[in-house]
């Protein structure tokens, strides 16, 4: 007689036969909080500028590995320590309780590039983006080999331009995760929904990140 475990169905046999190994990770896949826009900027000239900044000043990181390229006029203070990194909300333990972290930063203010990197790509980016939007911060975030950031929402969306990434580097919204390639290609996230970015690859990612202040557009 068959044992009463033979005769029972494998749950599991439904699903053993698929293969997941999907070639198409690596692409972009948009959903309600993930647009790619109709606009795109020199992959080649993003990189240069970012070596070029890489000369005069080096990433801050106190946490955040961030350089911003944008200031409140004449504030040279603006950019640097906790003006790096701003309000958001987190639920940070078994409580599921959500509480705030840092302080609030009028991103409106930001409309000054930094004119010590004026020079460089990333000006024309900060005024072709004018044209169509008012900017807040735009920050370069850099973010470290297997490393994740916080699950926490941002009281603002964002646009991501990658300029260095690897395909284990992805972003989360809700449930809805993808890959941003880094082609010049200018992405919408809507961030005031609760997010975080993984890097599973060997090599930091780099993006350029556009706070986008709703009360401003």
């Amino acid at each position: 007689m068959e044992s009463v475990q033979h005769q029972r169905e494998n749950p599991l046999a439904g699903f053993l036969s698929q293969d997941l190994n999907d070639p198409g990770i690596k692409h972009f896949r948009p959903n309600e909080a993930f647009r790619k826009l109709p606009m795109s900027f020199d992959i080649d000239k993003l990189r240069e500028a970012h070596d070029e900044i890489l000369k005069i000043v080096s990433y801050d990181g106190l946490g955040v590995n961030a350089i911003c390229l944008n200031q409140i006029p004449g504030n040279q203070n603006s950019y640097t320590g906790g003006n790096l990194r701003g309000i958001y909300w987190t639920r940070p333990d078994s409580s599921y309780e959500e509480c705030q972290r840092e302080n609030y930063i009028d991103e409106t203010q930001y409309s000054q590039f930094i004119p010590a990197l004026g020079h460089t790509y990333f000006k024309t980016v900060f005024d072709e983006l004018s044209k169509v939007i008012r900017p807040g911060r735009m920050r370069l975030l850099k973010t470290l080999p297997r490393t994740t950031l916080s699950w926490h929402r941002d009281p603002e969306p964002r646009i991501h331009i990658p300029i260095v990434t690897n395909p284990g580097a992805i972003m989360i919204i809700n449930h809805h995760c993808t890959h941003m390639p880094a082609d010049g290609s200018v992405y919408f996230t809507d961030t005031r929904g609760y997010h975080t970015a993984v890097n599973g690859g060997e090599e930091a990612r780099v993006h350029l990140v556009i706070a986008v202040p709703l009360q401003a557009q």
